[in-house]
């Protein structure tokens, strides 16, 4: 006979205090981090000109495509932890949904980190521009930031969805800014003078996409924050569906009319080859002082993203200690500002130290490798299982063009997983391996499946 879980996740403990606006800016800024900047001219040498704008379409596709998967999910299930919950659910928590959901947390408790780590190191490179650094001086701003983070973060959500607005207005700002700045000295020849063989539809093309698709869909990624905090959202049913779409068209918008701006100022010879692409470009057009300038916002809208993005990070090993899946003392919520802060501080803390540790290198492709096939895969497959399983009535909102959208999400995270290359699929298959021996390991001790008996969630309950 099943078991009931011993914790719930889907209890009062958390403040449901954001409503729509600052939740789409929590997306918003977890989507514009440093990453359009550093990855631009990365995407422009894999596709070998102006061309590269159909990465970021195609990025744009993907995200919009997944976000129908997210908004279903979202919707039906909005607790904190997001993805723990989904993948939880949809395969079954008594049994798979057991291991898919620890497999997530085993993944967040290295890539969460590693995320905020190459952020902030991201920052202290771009930095310097603006001041000559050493090695060990970028480190120590790195680690700074970090801990500057969690300072900010520590207090109740409705004061963080205040701070939100208030740098999602920078963000929005400085993205106006260097879209105007290149619709005011844009030059058609240079956007749209392709070199030889550009369209060629080889598999040379195709291969360069993927490759600069890899790029592209990271900065895409954080449109689905607002489920990391969906036991904080005011409305869940309408809202977090809402908050999606209008993350990924917003953004969408925004990073092709800029990427369209820096091809039609600057040579993309120039631009694919540049450490600092959007200071070089706003010195070409203003002058030495708007670069400077220029990059000041950047750096602004690089820690606006860090600060979403560990926001929603530090709620899935809350969800999981809730669950009964993960160590109790991530569960723990601060008595009067109402966030899990056990949680913030732990991942603030290896954050700090990955800082310190690591360089930026080939981070992007080992955090892609280790997230799409259980988190990404996962839900778009988990989402069709719960279409079968759940009565229509759990599903408060449904994508349109059902099945098509999970389909084409699924062929998609494949490929990228793919054009990530060798060493990193691997890598990330590696992780995955490792994460099932630990769960192996736990669940023997424990007595719970597949050594005892199966665990049935709140929410299985309720479809019963």
């Amino acid at each position: 006979m099943a078991h009931s879980m011993p914790n719930a996740p889907n209890d009062h403990s958390l403040e449901r205090g954001l409503g729509l606006l600052p939740a789409t800016a929590l997306n918003m800024i977890d989507m514009v981090g440093i990453g359009p900047f550093i990855v631009a001219p990365l995407v422009i040498q894999a596709m070998g000109g102006p061309q590269a704008l159909l990465a970021w379409a195609v990025g744009a596709a993907l995200a919009l495509l997944d976000g129908c998967v997210w908004s279903e999910l979202g919707a039906a299930m909005p607790q904190a932890g997001g993805s723990y919950i989904f993948l939880r659910e949809a395969y079954g928590p008594g049994k798979w949904g057991r291991l898919f959901s620890f497999l997530l947390i085993w993944q967040t408790l290295i890539q969460a980190p590693l995320v905020i780590a190459s952020g902030a190191i991201g920052f202290s490179q771009y930095l310097t521009y603006l001041i000559p650094l050493t090695s060990l001086e970028r480190k120590a701003i790195s680690g700074a930031l970090v801990i500057i983070l969690v300072i900010l973060l520590y207090r109740k959500i409705t004061t963080i969805g205040k701070i939100s607005i208030l740098l999602w207005i920078g963000v929005i700002g400085t993205m106006a800014w260097v879209i105007v700045g290149g619709a005011t000295h844009f030059s058609s020849k240079l956007a749209f003078t392709y070199p030889p063989g550009a369209w060629n539809w080889s598999w040379v093309f195709f291969a360069g996409l993927g490759a600069a698709t890899v790029n592209t869909v990271y900065s895409y990624w954080g449109y689905y924050n607002i489920c990391q905090l969906g036991g904080e959202i005011r409305d869940p049913e309408r809202n977090i569906p809402r908050g999606i779409f209008l993350s990924i068209f917003g953004i969408a918008i925004l990073y092709l009319a800029m990427q369209t701006s820096l091809l039609g100022v600057l040579p993309w010879q120039q631009a694919a080859k540049s450490d600092f692409v959007i200071s070089a470009f706003m010195e070409h057009i203003y002058g030495a002082r708007a670069a400077q300038i220029a990059t000041v916002m950047i750096l602004w809208i690089a820690f606006a993203s860090l600060f979403a993005a560990l926001l929603g990070y530090t709620r899935v090993p809350y969800a999981a200690a809730r669950d009964g899946n993960f160590f109790a003392a991530f569960g723990r919520v601060h008595p009067t500002k109402k966030f899990p802060h056990v949680s913030l501080l732990v991942l603030g803390g290896a954050a700090f130290a990955f800082s310190l540790l690591f360089k930026l290198g080939d981070v992007i492709k080992a955090i892609l490798a280790m997230r799409l096939l259980v988190q990404f895969i996962g839900q778009a497959v988990g989402v069709m299982i719960l279409r079968r399983r759940w009565p229509e009535k759990r599903l408060p909102y449904k994508m349109w063009l059902y099945p098509l959208p999970a389909l084409v999400t699924i062929l998609g995270w494949a490929a990228l997983f793919v054009a990530t290359g060798k060493r990193f699929a691997i890598g990330g298959l590696i992780v995955i391996a490792a994460g099932i021996c630990v769960y192996m390991v736990q669940a023997f001790v424990r007595r719970e499946w597949p050594f005892g008996e199966p665990v049935v969630s709140p929410e299985e309950q309720v479809t019963r």
